[in-house]
């Protein structure tokens, strides 16, 4: 005689049939107390855990949150997923990491993600059109947004110190007397260019000094649009002694086309970089930059989640989260000022 195990032997235990114990689970039909207490002790006798699919169904959840982003391959990104599953996992969700890329591919990725029913979204993405806030507030999920406010009623959100953080850059870079600087953006609609440059434009004012827009480029968050954003400021003039840059990749791109164009860094121009990722250190020079907490962003989204989604933050206002930064001073900022060409 074969030896029944799972659900089997569940309903064998409890001397019931298995379509009964799947309706336990489920939830969907009506059992009585007397039956419900035989299944449950015989689970609870053989030490059964139920499928995630049958807890689903009971709970009529997936344990499923999906993460968005504008751009996988950017290295920030895979350090907030990597923070989001140190707390989802040990609560039993599991988390899919997606790429909206372009806005106009943001409506439909977001709509497969709302068709396969994650319990909740955590994202960050620029230029959320109306349309995508309505389907998403229509559609009951919870979600968290890395950035700003999206204006979806019971939605938190989670940030860094963009515009402190970048301040402090800048105000590295004046304290070491160098005040031909120009700045390469990311995309010039994003919130991270607009926030950082405002960080630049703060810590000039708060030196008496004036910042002048035509130091001013917008690309990519690419090491290409870093190539790109020195070609266009060198356009201008060719005596800046500091570049700085919306995120680390755009600052390792403007160094090789700083090194190309046969400049020394640091000596005839400073470079920084935004995030801290782990090539910053690595690349020669390394890289002067500001910690970006990318894990404990992921974290702190994970667990406003999962507040809402065990309902204790149902009649809650909006949560604002700021997580504090931190400038890391290396070799690509430290030599002295470089004399006038």
């Amino acid at each position: 005689m074969t030896q029944k195990s799972g659900i089997a032997a569940v309903a064998e235990t409890a001397g019931v049939s298995v379509s009964t114990v799947s309706q336990v689970l489920s939830g969907n039909r009506p059992v009585s107390e007397a039956t419900r207490a035989k299944v449950n002790a015989a689970i609870a006798e053989l030490g059964y855990t139920p499928h995630p699919g049958a807890r689903s169904l009971r709970s009529r959840r997936t344990e499923s949150i999906a993460l968005l982003v504008p751009d996988i391959t950017n290295p920030f990104y895979p350090l907030v997923a990597v923070g989001m599953q140190d707390v989802l996992l040990p609560a039993g969700y599991l988390l899919s990491i997606l790429d909206a890329g372009s806005q106009s591919g943001t409506g439909r990725l977001l709509g497969h993600v709302l068709e396969r029913r994650f319990d909740g979204i955590a994202l960050h993405i620029d230029g959320l059109s109306d349309a995508d806030r309505a389907r998403l507030a229509e559609s009951g999920t919870r979600v968290v947004a890395l950035g700003r406010d999206i204006g979806i009623e019971g939605s938190d959100y989670v940030e860094s110190d963009d515009a402190g953080g970048f301040a402090k850059l800048g105000e590295h870079l004046l304290g070491t007397g160098r005040r031909r600087i120009g700045f390469i953006g990311g995309e010039e609609e994003s919130d991270p260019s607009r926030l950082r440059l405002g960080g630049l434009r703060q810590a000039f004012a708060g030196a008496g000094l004036g910042y002048d827009d035509a130091a001013t480029v917008f690309t990519s968050f690419t090491r290409d649009g870093g190539r790109d954003g020195i070609a266009a400021l060198y356009e201008r003039r060719t005596d800046w002694d500091a570049i700085v840059c919306a995120n680390d990749l755009i600052a390792i791109g403007a160094m090789d086309e700083l090194r190309r164009r046969g400049l020394s860094i640091p000596a005839d121009v400073a470079v920084t970089g935004y995030d801290d990722i782990d090539a910053a250190a690595l690349v020669h020079p390394s890289l002067t930059t500001v910690e970006n907490p990318a894990r404990e962003i992921g974290r702190t989204a994970a667990r406003l989640l999962l507040t809402r989604l065990a309902g204790d933050g149902d009649d809650a206002p909006t949560q604002h989260i700021t997580l504090s930064t931190r400038l890391v001073v290396r070799d690509s900022t430290t030599s002295p000022i470089p004399q006038e060409r």
